[in-house]
């Protein structure tokens, strides 16, 4: 597989599926997550979007060390992504217009021009992209191997790392 067709399938990993736990790093360097809603993403571009709120331990941790992982689970599919990047605080209006919808409304009480509000855009770097396929056919996979002693994991589904 080309890296442009990895490319697309992150993509549309990402845009299908919207929700990730973006894992930061606190002060005594241990690992905080939490859900966020990916607004806009552009792989090629090396652009993920979130909007956030400030403050919050997300937004502090990412003032501190701009490192961030963003896991995505494919729920029907049973595909599993992972992206590393450095994040960003972004002071952009325009850029907040483009991405604002309605559901924001719910958790910003005078809506975007609530100063609460905080732009997150991610900068990947790099992804790792797991797909395990059928789960009736790796079900039948996985009881095979095990009665006949044999490893399986190559034949499970499609794996690739990328550089972004």
């Amino acid at each position: 597989m080309s890296k442009q067709e990895q490319m697309d399938k992150i993509q549309a990993m990402v845009n299908k599926i919207k929700y990730t736990m973006m894992t930061t790093c606190n002060n005594e360097n241990q690992l905080h997550s939490c859900p966020m809603n990916t607004t806009e993403t552009s792989i090629g571009a090396k652009e993920i979007w979130f909007i956030g709120h400030t403050p919050s331990e997300t937004v502090e941790n990412i003032k501190k060390n701009p490192e961030v992982n963003l896991a995505y689970v494919s729920q029907d599919d049973k595909n599993y992504l992972s992206i590393a990047g450095k994040a960003e605080l972004v002071e952009d209006q325009e850029k907040l217009d483009e991405l604002w919808s309605v559901m924001y409304n719910a958790y910003f009480e005078k809506g975007k021009e609530d100063p609460s509000v905080q732009l997150i855009k991610v900068v990947p770097h790099g992804a790792e992209y797991w797909a395990n396929g059928n789960a009736i056919a790796s079900a039948f996979k996985m009881t095979a191997a095990a009665v006949t002693d044999t490893a399986i994991e190559k034949s499970l589904g499609e794996n690739f790392s990328i550089e972004l």
